[in-house]
């Protein structure tokens, strides 16, 4: 099995994870000094959210130069001594590869809207008015608003499926694709593990530009690109040729116990999804249990969708699983801490590769974020467009500092955070949930451990008859999986006696008959005999 397999990835949004140098925002320094912990966590492998120079409307996923490290996240020294260490350590580094954007500020596109005769015109996206004058078509912004911006200079329309700022390269160009792969092969030499791919089912676009059609499932609130099916702006045939380029300069690298690695946000239902395995991504990210799962936390809906995704596997495709990122809220959140405990046995017992969001290990809710401190671009441009709806869309909430104690802003600074910590802070930190030995940080360090268990790496899956409002389920031929979904007390009866080796609840750990009773809000991993 190749590392990845069996790794847990820890994501990092370095702007809240720890600053060093007084500014109140994260840096690279913050990340290596905290390497022990991620360590101590026994996670195997870090993702970094963007670090890349910036002008930060969206905090870094607007790139201006894909090669250098923004100011107030350190220097390329800083990222070397960091992933040296991080090595050291045993820990893999993935960084973020944005490949659909770059900045407005980027060298490439200042080039390309100097005139419509530029080298570099068809770099990106340019169009035409439509006849009154309006965008080419009715394509619409994640952020809200049309996808495209005149540029009055040259009379054309240039393409943005995010921020005005966040212009689209052209991935029909063969240029575009070489730069990107070169980008690829920069960090790739200075020794990183592999890229988390943004947006990687966006790359493509219709080559006809035609009207996406309406979607019937809009109404008054949604962001205003729920208006429309994403028929041409989304999962383009041409995009697997794409991953495929990307994945040759991975594979350039890659050496036996050193496979560099894709991981790729997709958001797309499961049957779409698994497509991208074949076209060369390692891990197609599986969001289903955040998209669906906890949206709709009973055992029927949660074995619908692990059974549905195992069946679509193929032999050589390795599942992965997620319930938290940046763009998401927090997990504690959505479920209540109890059941954010059970939701992590969940995630560290299925079969595949599990990634965790920073934080979670201690159930952190989403943050309170007064207006004033709204922060989140995508906020604010919706704020402008719908006054009422801009702090539930705003991603602000789940990117609050990482608290590491009860010291005066969380140990995370020493001054005023770029976000406010959560409220509870002085009791919720890393400091005092070492000292708890019920702890959710606790709770996830067992189950990572756990998770080494041959049985629970490689074992197949088989979802297990329970009662109503427990999700059961055997792995390999050693272990089952039992999480009470409710808050009242179940029982189920095993296939044979064995052992509680692991309780949420952190309290027991007892042989078994064939009769097993769960307490609410518990889950249990037992050890079969």
């Amino acid at each position: 099995m190749s590392w990845w397999q069996r790794a847990v990835i820890y994501q990092v949004y370095p702007r809240s994870f720890q600053d060093t140098n007084g500014d109140g925002v994260g840096d690279l320094e913050g990340i290596r000094r905290r390497l022990p912990y991620l360590k101590s966590l026994g996670v195997d492998a870090l993702w970094l959210s963007p670090f890349y120079k910036s002008p930060m409307k969206d905090f870094g996923y607007d790139v201006a130069d894909y090669c250098d490290v923004d100011p107030v996240f350190g220097t390329l020294q800083d990222f070397d001594r960091l992933l040296e260490e991080a090595h050291a350590l045993g820990l893999k580094v993935l960084v973020d590869l944005v490949p659909n954007h770059t900045s407005s500020e980027h060298p490439w596109f200042l080039e390309s809207r100097a005139s419509r005769n530029s080298p570099k015109r068809d770099w990106y996206i340019w169009k035409d008015p439509a006849p009154d004058g309006g965008p080419p078509n009715n394509w619409q912004s994640f952020f809200g608003g049309p996808a495209w911006t005149l540029d009055e200079a040259t009379g054309q329309y240039y393409l943005h499926l995010f921020l005005p700022e966040q212009p689209d390269l052209n991935w029909r160009n063969p240029e575009v694709r070489e730069a990107i792969k070169e980008v690829m092969r920069f960090w790739l030499r200075r020794g990183v593990d592999g890229f988390r791919v943004d947006v990687l089912w966006l790359l493509g676009k219709d080559p006809l530009f035609r009207d996406e059609p309406g979607s019937p499932l809009w109404r008054p609130g949604l962001p205003d690109r729920a208006r429309h099916e994403h028929l041409y702006t989304e999962d383009q045939p041409e995009t697997y040729a794409y991953v495929r380029e990307m994945r040759q300069v991975l594979d350039e690298f890659s050496e036996p116990g050193r496979e560099r690695v894709m991981v790729g946000e997709i958001y797309l239902p499961l049957p779409r999804l698994v497509r991208y395995y074949a076209a060369g991504c390692h891990l197609p990210f599986n969001f289903s249990l955040v998209t669906e799962g906890l949206s709709d936390w009973r055992p029927e809906n949660l074995a619908r969708i692990v059974e549905t995704y195992e069946g679509l596997l193929s032999r050589w495709d390795w599942p992965n699983w997620v319930l938290g990122n940046h763009d998401q809220p927090r997990l504690a959140s959505r479920l209540g801490e109890p059941q954010a405990r059970v939701a992590a046995m969940l995630l560290f017992t299925l079969r595949g590769t599990p990634t965790w969001y920073y934080g979670d290990e201690l159930a952190l809710p989403n943050g309170l974020i007064p207006p004033e401190k709204v922060q989140d671009p995508a906020a604010l441009r919706q704020r402008d467009r719908e006054p009422t709806a801009y702090h539930t869309l705003g991603r602000d909430p789940e990117r609050t500092p990482m608290p590491w104690d009860a010291s005066p802003y969380g140990g995370f600074s020493t001054v005023e955070p770029w976000l406010p910590l959560n409220p509870d802070y002085r009791t919720r930190n890393v400091a005092a949930q070492e000292k708890d030995p019920r702890s959710m940080l606790h709770l996830v360090k067992r189950l990572i451990a756990l998770r080494k268990d041959p049985d629970l790496l490689y074992g197949a899956y088989r979802t297990y008859r329970a009662r109503e409002g427990v999700y059961a389920y055997l792995r390999g031929e050693g272990w089952l999986v039992a999480l009470n979904l409710t808050e009242k007390e179940k029982a189920l009866e095993l296939p044979r006696g064995g052992r509680v080796v692991l309780s949420t609840h952190l309290d027991r750990e007892e042989r078994v008959g064939e009769r097993l009773f769960l307490r609410p809000d518990e889950g249990v991993a037992v050890r079969l005999d």
